[in-house]
Order: structure tokens, then C-alpha cells, then sequence
């Protein structure tokens, strides 16, 4: 008897448990309470919103919309330097300086058009700015260096760059106006025609623009490929260079080498303030090497012009006799005079800058208009020059 009663309670309690757990199993699942949904739909604001991808009604399929990065979040990203200067003329000239909205953040400089942009903030010019790099910008480049204290290697290298900073936008727009176009006129090819002429103006707009901004002028045209230089027209807007010069300071000393055809001036505690290419003498014998000193500094000088100096010239030694010509840019000696104490002998600009340090002049130290007007500023009577072979 004593065994089922056991088996009974044993039956008892599996059917019970049974029971139980069948009743669990169809239980519905639990309504989610207010506070739960709230909670839920407050999650859901935080993700952004999907936007469905356009279609295209041609072939009915998806258009990926244009990816937009914002040229400010990249300007941080340090720049990788190239094993030789990039030669580039930029295509798209619309920059920051365009639109004053848009403040300009300074960086390095990375191309040698930037280069030779931002060195003119140091006193240093590679000559008229073409955006190519050669022997006169690789000298720029050692100058700097030694301004700065790094080594000479005349390229854009990493430590160069990390001192060659773009403090404004290198590009700038400009408008020709009609007081600019009155005062072109052609310059006359004879030296008896320019002693005639009332002033020794640009001969073309292209000349002026390119002058004014310190530019070669195939770089210009290079900026400006819709222009017609032959045929502009008062309120014409060009795309330039836009180099920006230190106030000129007094210098103490200046040195012109003839070996390097540059001419650099130093501040009395011995530091550049300006390096600039410089032609020099054809003949050897009228190269004044030596020490010299600065007698006269003459802002947009008349010019005399001495037959015997030009025996080359046919019509020099038909007219044998002096004669003087007015002042302009297109003047023999340029917009500024620099009188050493050697008769016959300074330092001058020219009508042809593009040309300065690459050909040879009768004897005198040629620079661009724009640098002889610079260095006139720094000198004072009696300033040591010294000519080094």
C-alpha cells in the first residue's frame, strides 16, 4: 500500500507542473507602458533623418548626390613637399580675396607662383613673378634662408616652407581705369624721337598691369586668358599677383655681386633687408669692383644721353651731341637714380625687367623699376657700397 500512495503523489505533481507551465507560455506579450513609448520616440529624434536618393527619370535608378568638403576643415592638413618646386599657374583664379566674406587663413607657401608671392613680404624679389622656377628664384630662396637662419639650398624645402607663410591671399583682382589707358602711348624707337617726347609712359595696358603688380607678363595673360590687352576697356577687372612689400627701412650697407647678379642691403646689426636681381656690365674693365658710396638718390630721373657712351649705335654717332630725356618708366634708367661715387656709375631701373639679371648693361647695376624705387628709400648719402667680383 505504502508504494502507491507514492506513485499517486509522484502523478500528482508532474501533472500540476505541467499545467503550470503551459499557462506561462501562452501568456500575450506585455503592452509597453506611456513612460516606455515616450522614452522610445525621444531616441528616435536624436538620429538624423534618412533622405531618400533622387531618381533619375531617364533610367530610374538612383542618382548619388555630390560629396561637399568644406575647404576650411582641410586647411590644417600640413602639405607634402614635392621633390621640386611645382611649377603651376593656378587655372581657377577666384580665391578668398575675392569675396571679403571669407577671411584668409595663412599658411605655407607650396607652389613656386606662392613662393615667390610671399617672399616680397621679406624684401626678396626673384625678379618679375612668373610662377617658374629657376636660377633667380632658387637665389631668392637662398636669401631668405639666410634671413632665417636655415640652410641654403636655394629650394622650397620642409623648413622652408614652415617660414615661407602666405600672410594674405597671393591672388587679388584689380580694375584698369580710364586714367590708366590716357597715359599709354607708343614710346619712339629713336633717341632724338624720345628726347621729343613729354614723358616715357607704358606703351600697352598689359605692360602697366603687369609692372604694377610686379608680374611677368605671359603670367598675366596666363591669369587672364579672356582679355584682350589690344582692346580694353575702362573698368576692366584682371586677375594679378597680389605681393605685399614691408615699409622700406633705412639700410646701413649694401653688396652687389657680380659673380651671384644679385645686389642685397643689410641693417646696421648686419641682417637682409632686401635681395634683388641685378644686371651688370657687359665690359670687365667697367665693372667697379671695390668700395664705393651712395652720392645721390633721385626719384623718376631725366636721363642724359651721351653719344660716346653707345658707340654701337649708328644714329649715336650721327648726332654727336648730348641729349636729355624725360622721365617715365620707359626711361633708359627707369623710376629711380642711385648715383655712386664713380663717375658715370649707379644703380638704376629699366624699361625691360623681365630681362634684369639675364642680359648686360654698359656698365651701371641694373634692377626692375619696382626694386629701384624700393632701394632709393633705403639709402642715404654717403651709404658704403661694396662691388665683390
Amino acid at each position: 500500500m505504502g508504494w502507491l500512495l507514492v506513485l499517486a503523489v509522484c502523478v500528482m505533481v508532474g501533472w500540476l507542473g505541467w499545467g503550470w507551465w503551459n499557462r506561462q507560455s501562452s501568456k500575450p506579450t506585455p503592452t509597453p507602458t506611456p513612460n516606455r513609448i515616450q522614452s522610445a520616440q525621444r531616441s528616435l529624434r536624436t538620429l538624423p533623418p534618412l533622405t531618400p536618393p533622387s531618381v533619375d527619370p531617364t533610367t530610374d535608378t538612383p542618382v548619388t548626390p555630390p560629396v561637399q568638403v568644406s575647404t576650411q576643415a582641410l586647411k590644417w592638413i600640413p602639405p607634402v613637399t614635392p621633390p621640386a618646386i611645382p611649377e603651376t599657374v593656378p587655372t581657377n583664379t577666384v580665391s578668398a580675396g575675392d569675396d571679403p566674406a571669407i577671411p584668409w587663413s595663412p599658411r605655407e607657401a607650396t607652389t613656386v607662383l606662392e613662393a615667390q608671392v610671399a617672399l616680397a613680404s621679406h624684401g626678396i624679389n626673384a625678379g618679375p613673378i612668373d610662377g617658374v622656377a629657376g636660377s633667380q628664384t632658387a637665389a631668392a630662396l637662398r636669401a631668405f634662408q639666410l634671413q632665417q637662419g636655415l640652410e641654403g639650398t636655394g629650394i622650397l624645402d620642409r623648413d622652408t616652407q614652415r617660414a615661407l607663410i602666405l600672410r594674405s591671399d597671393p591672388m587679388s583682382r584689380i580694375t584698369v581705369h580710364g586714367s590708366d589707358l590716357a597715359r599709354i602711348g607708343r614710346v619712339p624707337r629713336t633717341w632724338l624721337g624720345k628726347s621729343q617726347a613729354t614723358e616715357l609712359g607704358y606703351e600697352s595696358a598689359l605692360e602697366m598691369v603687369a609692372e604694377q603688380c610686379r608680374s611677368h607678363p605671359n603670367l598675366v595673360r596666363k591669369l587672364n586668358p579672356g582679355v584682350d590687352w589690344d582692346r580694353i576697356s575702362p573698368g576692366q577687372s584682371v586677375a594679378v599677383p597680389s605681393p605685399r612689400w614691408p615699409p622700406a627701412r633705412r639700410a646701413a650697407r649694401m653688396r652687389v655681386s657680380l659673380a651671384g647678379r644679385y645686389l642685397r642691403a643689410f641693417d646696421d646689426r648686419g641682417r637682409l633687408l632686401c635681395h634683388f636681381p641685378c644686371s651688370i656690365g657687359k665690359i670687365a674693365s667697367k665693372r667697379p669692383v671695390g668700395d664705393l658710396h651712395v652720392v645721390v638718390a633721385v626719384k623718376e630721373p631725366n636721363y642724359t644721353f651721351d653719344p660716346k657712351t653707345f658707340p654701337e649705335s649708328a644714329e649715336a654717332r650721327s648726332l654727336g651731341r648730348r641729349l636729355v630725356l624725360p622721365p617715365g618708366p620707359n626711361n633708359p634708367v627707369g623710376l629711380a637714380w642711385i648715383g655712386l661715387d664713380r663717375p658715370g656709375f649707379g644703380i638704376h631701373g629699366t624699361p625691360a625687367p623681365e630681362q634684369v639679371g639675364r642680359t648686360e648693361s654698359h656698365g651701371c647695376f641694373r634692377l626692375a623699376n619696382w626694386n629701384a624705387e624700393y632701394l632709393r628709400q633705403m639709402v642715404w648719402v654717403g651709404m658704403p657700397v661694396s662691388v665683390e667680383p
